[in-house]
């Protein structure tokens, strides 16, 4: 999330809120022993029509202990009345699990008819330690998990591998994964979406589509995030904001735009930060209209030569598995230019050697071929072509900078 503190104090904290947290827990209403919010059903007129707690409107609670001051009775309460069927709960920071988040809160809050998803900050620095924390999440009878990756994460390939593999090993390949970070893939040519969105990564996407601290229009930060985000085929559940006080209107026309992009629930960002007037904003039935005339556009973005970023390294992933003979660099070389317009001629498609939209609904038809960058320096493209060039730990694009940071990865309260 855009909040970041001093890594110790926020540590401190939480060890200093479990008491609170777990004697709140202790007081919630009783009611079914069921888990996973069966005891009391669906908030009133929260989504249940989806399969996974991404499909309820949902909200993001940092400290537990400044949401409704830790009374768990008191957020649930408050999510009935407002429509919210999903929390997000933090639950670690690197490789330190946040004691916050322990199954007396997740059985608590489960009783109240409410889906709890984990979700945890990564930097990537020690990948492992932080799978295990993530896995402890899911241990404590979290219904998702979300991965927050941001600006720490950028160039690191082989980390976000050994992260997802460790992970996934710990969880099961079925358990719904989501990642939430930049909403604006094309200013993080180095961010690793093509690893957390690959063979056994997140299956769900989040992005931060935080508008007024972007500096933007609710308009466009939909526009410009479904543009460069939909490549990934992860259905997108956008992430608003309530902090910095956006507005009402703003609230009610970021849900309609959600409405209006396909209708799957948007969450935000976040409880303690939500003031009685935008709790009433979110539940407003005006919001859960579709906006009239407006039609999204489905275009792609176009790939040519001389482009470079993860973007790239997705695209080759595809061509790889469409059987040319390229290495992934990231980079949009001649090699690979040639390797398009082979693919556009194979596929009856028009031959420039670009990848737009029409390019793109082919290629991402078929699946992504995995790289092994946590080989080390010498990993392969997995293929079934013997005597595929060897490929380093990170692309070659991985060490290019940010193009921008539209939110400000070292933002504090």
């Amino acid at each position: 999330m855009r909040l970041r503190l001093n890594q110790r104090w926020r540590r401190g904290a939480a060890l200093g809120a479990v008491l609170a947290v777990l004697g709140a827990a202790a007081a919630a209403p009783a009611a079914s022993a069921e888990t996973g919010g069966a005891g009391q059903g669906p908030p009133p007129g929260s989504s249940g029509a989806g399969t996974t707690p991404f499909d309820r409107h949902g909200m993001w609670i940092w400290y537990v202990s400044h949401s409704e001051h830790g009374s768990v009775a008191a957020i649930v309460a408050r999510a009935r009345r407002n429509r919210i069927g999903t929390v997000y709960v933090k639950s670690g920071d690197g490789t330190g699990t946040w004691s916050q988040f322990n199954s007396s809160l997740v059985d608590a809050l489960h009783r109240g008819g409410l889906k709890v998803c984990a979700w945890q900050f990564v930097y990537g620095d020690h990948p492992a330690a932080e799978a295990q924390v993530g896995a402890t999440s899911v241990a404590r009878g979290a219904d998702c998990l979300v991965i927050d990756a941001e600006g720490d994460y950028e160039g690191k390939y082989a980390s976000a591998q050994v992260y997802l593999r460790r992970l996934r090993t710990s969880v099961g390949e079925g358990f719904p994964l989501s990642l939430a970070g930049f909403p604006y893939v094309d200013y993080h040519p180095a961010f690793p979406y093509s690893v957390f969105f690959g063979p056994g990564g997140a299956r769900f996407s989040q992005p931060q589509m935080y508008w007024k601290t972007i500096g933007t229009s609710v308009r466009v930060v939909f526009e410009h995030t479904y543009l460069y985000n939909r490549i990934w085929g992860a259905p997108i559940y956008p992430l608003g904001q309530t902090y910095e006080a956006p507005g009402n209107a703003q609230l009610q026309l970021f849900r309609r735009f959600c409405a209006t992009y396909g209708n799957l629930q948007p969450s935000w960002w976040d409880w303690q930060e939500t003031s009685p007037k935008e709790w009433g904003a979110l539940s407003s039935a005006r919001g859960r209209r579709p906006l009239t005339g407006l039609r999204p556009s489905f275009t792609q973005p176009v790939l040519k030569l001389g482009s470079r970023g993860d973007m790239v390294v997705w695209a080759q992933e595809h061509l790889v598995t469409a059987g040319e003979e390229i290495p992934v660099t990231g980079i949009f070389g001649r090699q690979t230019r040639g390797a398009v317009r082979s693919f556009q001629e194979a596929h009856g498609l028009f031959v420039d050697g670009q990848i737009g939209t029409a390019t793109w609904r082919v290629l991402l038809q078929l699946a992504p071929a995995e790289v092994n960058w946590a080989a080390g320096s010498r990993g392969r493209a997995s293929s079934s072509s013997a005597g595929r060039a060897a490929t380093p730990s990170a692309p070659l694009s991985a060490s290019l900078p940010a193009r921008g940071y539209e939110i400000d990865p070292g933002a504090a309260p």
